[in-house]
Formats: C-alpha cells, sequence, structure tokens
C-alpha cells in the first residue's frame, strides 16, 4: 500500500489538491489495502476521483459500471479534459464497429464505463475476462436496490457478473442510501464483509423550502416568480419531458433568462450542447427531467426546484445536492399544488404486475414469443434466470409496497410543520442539527432569500414579446 505522503503527493501533482474531500482518503485507503467498499458519500464529494486515483496506482483495468449514458459521456470527457486517453464508454449508440475496437483494445485501456445490460452480454463479458482487472465500479449503486426490481433488472446480476470475472476488489459508490438500500446492495454483490464509509447527507448551506399552492396555474406563476428572483443558475425538475419543453418555451416568452430543455427524449448531440451550455454559464435555468443531474458538477448552481415531486426523499436528496457545492448558500423549493401525489401513484403503477399479468407472461415466454412490452422485456430477465411465477409476483409486491411507504415519507416532509431538514435526516437514520434561521422554511414563513444572499440583483425585465406569442404559451400550458 501506498504511504500516505505518496497519496498526497499523487493528489497535487495529477489532480491539483492539496487535500482530500471528506471520505476520499479512507475509501482510497480500504481499497489499497484490499478491501471492498461500499462508499455512501455526499453529492459534490468528488466520488470519481477516488477509483481515478486507485486507477492509477493499481494496474490492470477499471470498469465503471453505471446507469446513464450521459453519465458515462460526461465522465469520459471529464477523464479526457484531464489528460487521461486510455478511457472509453461501452454504449448502446455506438455502431457495431465501434463496440469491437474498444473490445479489441481493453487491454490499452485503463477506465472503462459500461451499463450492466451491455456487460452481460457474452462477447462483451468473453472479451473483459481476458483482462486483468484492478478494480469494479458500481457506480450510482443505490440503484441494485431501487430500479433492479422493476425497471432494469439487470442490476440484479451484478453479483453473478462480480464471480465470473474472478471477483475483483469492488467499490460501490452512491449519494443516498438508507439502511436497507445499503444491505441490499452487499446482498445483491454478495460482499458481506465490504468496509462501509458511511457519511452524512445534510448540505447544511442548502435551505430547503416548500411552497404550497392553489392550482398548476398558480405553480408556473411561482416559478417564474422564483426563477426571476433568486441567483442563478437553476435547475427545475420536471417527471414529463413534454412539460420540460413547454414550460421551458414558456419562461423564454415570458423572462429575459436563457432557458433550455433536457431529457432522455433530445438526441445524444442536443443533449451534449445543452450540458456544456449550461457547465459554460450560457444558460440561467435548465428545465430537465431526472435525466440531467447524475455526473453533472457545477458547483454554482444556487437554486433547485420540483415542479413535480420527485419519486421519494432519497431521490430528493440526490437532486437537491446538484445545488451549492461550492459551499456557498443554495435553496431547494419543491413545489406542491393539492393532488400532486397522484402523479407519483401514477408512474409508480407503470412498474407494477398483477399476478395475473406476470402469470400470462411466463405463458409467453414458454412459447417462446417475443417480449414486445416494457413490462415483458422487465420479466424476461426473471423467466431466463429460472424464477418462478409466485416469486416474481412476490418481489413485485415487496417493491410496490416500498414505493407506496416512500410516498408517505415524501408527503410527511411536504406537510410538515416542524423543521423539514430534521424529517430528511431521520429517513437516514440521522440525527438532526438544531433548527435556525437559515435551516428550512417552517409551515407559514416567507423565503428569506434577501438574508441568504439569494436574492438577485440582475435586471430581470420581460422582453418584448407580441400578445400572440404570450396568448400561444399559456395556451399550449392550458392544454398541456
Amino acid at each position: 500500500m501506498m504511504q500516505r505522503e505518496a497519496l498526497y503527493q499523487l493528489l497535487k501533482n495529477k489532480y491539483g489538491f492539496d487535500e482530500f474531500r471528506p471520505g476520499q482518503y479512507q475509501v482510497i485507503s480500504e481499497l489499497l489495502a484490499g478491501q471492498d467498499v461500499l462508499a455512501v458519500l455526499p453529492t459534490g464529494t468528488g466520488k470519481s476521483l477516488i477509483y481515478q486515483l486507485v486507477g492509477t496506482v493499481v494496474p490492470g483495468l477499471v470498469i465503471v459500471v453505471s446507469p446513464l449514458i450521459s453519465l458515462m459521456q460526461d465522465q469520459v470527457a471529464r477523464l479526457n479534459y484531464q489528460g487521461e486517453k486510455q478511457v472509453a464508454a461501452l454504449t448502446s449508440q455506438l455502431d457495431f464497429g465501434a463496440r469491437q475496437s474498444v473490445l479489441r483494445h481493453l487491454k490499452q485501456l485503463k477506465f472503462l464505463f459500461i451499463s450492466p445490460e451491455m456487460l452481460k452480454q457474452a462477447p462483451v463479458l468473453a472479451a473483459v475476462e481476458q483482462v486483468p482487472l484492478s478494480l469494479l465500479v458500481i457506480d450510482e449503486a443505490h440503484c441494485i436496490s431501487t430500479w433492479g426490481p422493476d425497471f432494469r433488472p439487470d442490476y440484479l446480476s451484478l453479483g453473478a457478473l462480480k464471480q465470473t470475472l474472478g471477483n475483483p476488489l469492488t467499490l460501490m459508490l452512491t449519494a443516498t442510501a438508507t439502511a436497507k438500500v445499503r444491505q441490499d446492495i452487499l446482498n445483491q454483490l454478495q460482499v458481506p464483509s465490504a468496509q462501509q464509509v458511511i457519511y452524512s447527507v445534510n448540505r447544511p448551506n442548502i435551505y430547503l423550502a416548500v411552497e404550497a399552492v392553489a392550482n398548476e396555474a398558480a405553480k408556473r406563476q411561482r416559478l417564474q416568480q422564483l426563477v426571476v428572483t433568486v441567483k442563478r443558475p437553476s435547475i427545475v425538475y420536471f417527471s414529463s419531458k413534454k412539460q420540460t419543453e413547454l414550460i421551458a418555451d414558456w419562461l423564454r416568452a415570458t423572462t429575459a433568462l436563457r432557458v433550455a430543455a433536457y431529457h432522455a427524449g433530445l438526441s445524444a448531440e442536443d443533449r451534449f450542447k445543452i450540458q456544456q451550455q449550461f457547465m459554460a454559464g450560457d444558460l440561467d435555468v435548465i428545465c430537465a427531467t431526472s435525466a440531467f443531474g447524475m455526473g453533472i458538477n457545477k458547483a454554482d448552481i444556487r437554486q433547485v426546484i420540483h415542479y413535480h415531486l420527485p419519486n421519494n426523499l432519497a431521490d430528493y436528496v440526490q437532486e437537491i445536492g446538484r445545488a451549492g457545492r461550492d459551499g456557498q448558500p443554495a435553496i431547494a423549493v419543491l413545489l406542491y399544488a393539492p393532488g400532486d401525489e397522484q402523479l407519483v401513484r401514477n408512474l409508480n403503477e407503470l412498474t407494477s404486475a398483477s399476478a395475473i399479468e406476470i402469470q400470462a407472461d411466463q405463458q409467453r415466454f414458454t412459447l417462446q414469443q417475443p417480449a414486445t412490452t416494457d413490462l415483458s422485456q422487465v420479466l424476461q430477465y426473471y423467466w431466463t434466470h429460472g424464477y418462478t411465477v409466485p416469486q416474481v409476483t412476490a418481489q413485485f409486491e415487496q417493491r410496490q409496497r416500498a414505493k407506496a411507504a416512500d410516498l408517505t415519507q415524501l408527503l410527511t416532509y411536504i406537510q410538515a410543520k416542524t423543521c423539514r431538514r430534521a424529517i430528511l435526516m431521520q429517513y437516514f437514520n440521522e440525527t438532526a442539527p438544531v433548527h435556525t434561521a437559515t435551516c428550512c422554511q417552517l409551515a407559514g414563513e416567507r423565503l428569506p432569500l434577501d438574508e441568504l444572499g439569494l436574492l438577485t440583483r440582475q435586471t430581470t425585465s420581460r422582453p418584448v414579446t407580441t400578445p400572440w406569442e404570450q396568448i400561444l404559451a399559456q395556451l399550449f400550458l392550458q392544454n398541456s
């Protein structure tokens, strides 16, 4: 194992930092001592530097299992910018020839970013088995628990894939994980003796607020007030791709702000351009689905607004954690209109399945008929891995119960009359700090933007727009 002084020298020479951020040195030391590690570190604490530095020290390939193509592309671009050329992402966006080229040159690579679905493909797995591995990284490891059962079940195969690869040294990274999620990760990856490095999810520089509004029209008006009056840049999160575009168009028509929409339905080129514009400070507001954010490391985001409810408090902490990474005051505002929770229930229903549907799909599989629906494609995993109908039914029922409990916890946070941060801390089994005026908004309180130093002094006059543009924007929103 490298001496402490040598690690600090490498940190300075290669990455330009004098000090490790909280948790980094501890995790790196455990890994270099040959210990598997589950690291729960707050957003913005430089989790990627951990595997980059270990990969520099230990010979062999670092495989980073990552959930989103946009996240992989961002990490590859960042490594390239730092001068690391032996890096690639193996994704479905590459054509056959490009994928084959990556597989042929694995021994020349230092870092390979890949999804669970791609890693389990026989030709990919066979090629990776021929290469010495220094480290297997499961980035956004909470997805094993929250996505695996009913959305992307290939996350459930990571433990078996790890065994197939010879049980390499493993690092599991996430910013948020309850005790149950941590146990799910350790069970699925079959690493019961992994060291756990757990840091608080609390970000005290982010002021927490919930703004209750009467209806959708009032919510739009409050959103407009917030993006105009609070220092920028801002991220506004939506559950709907269509809404990101409609609201972005409306804000452009009714304010002087530079606004863009970002969601998974855009082309990879458009997503990359928008992301780069935001990172460069050329946009004031991003209207986005949760596809925007994982791996985004912009230090000066001053405000994160949730126009629609997040799925649960863990996702909420992940998403608001993109604000204030420079340590300066920031604000997280959740806009709530009566009945908003029904949208979460509807989204949860999309991934549910009854015993009758599960039984019917097994018959489809038995008859060797293709999996043509989203549900069939998820269930295909279970049938090919020998699960029975009762086992799958129990898995889906358990996941739906967990989602219902998550929604109850979320509504408790929204409807709180006391300290909201205390509710977040309790959700993660942490002790709440003493409530202060800069902690969170209690029921009936105004937002202390001036006191937080978040009131913008910039001019926000409306651009000159013709009446028909304003009318059209309003009509689109009313009928969406």
